[in-house]
């Protein structure tokens, strides 16, 4: 494996996994009143179009490794925008414990 694959998987490792911590913080606290919306919406258009450069240009790890980062950045802005009840519906299916 080359140089310039090892350090495209650890930044596509890295970017996913940075939004891992916030997404199961908003699970098991289910607060969001310090998540700003306007950056995670951003940061969804921003995924956007790295999937799409990703497809124009046929490149598969970019698609992925940013597909699964919008992913995860949608849930929480996702979870941000629920009301209340909602934020508890979604948390108590994916964590029934907490």
């Amino acid at each position: 494996m080359d140089a310039a694959t090892l350090i495209g998987g650890a930044a596509s490792l890295a970017s996913i996994t940075s939004f891992i911590p916030q997404a199961w913080k908003v699970i098991r606290s289910r607060d969001t009143r310090a998540i700003s919306a306007g950056m995670y919406a951003v940061t969804a258009a921003g995924f956007t179009l790295w999937i799409t450069y990703g497809l124009l240009l046929g490149a598969l790890p970019v698609i992925l490794s940013n597909s699964a980062c919008l992913v995860l950045s949608l849930f929480i802005l996702v979870m941000k925008l629920l009301p209340r009840r909602g934020k508890q519906a979604v948390a108590e299916a994916l964590d029934p414990g907490g």
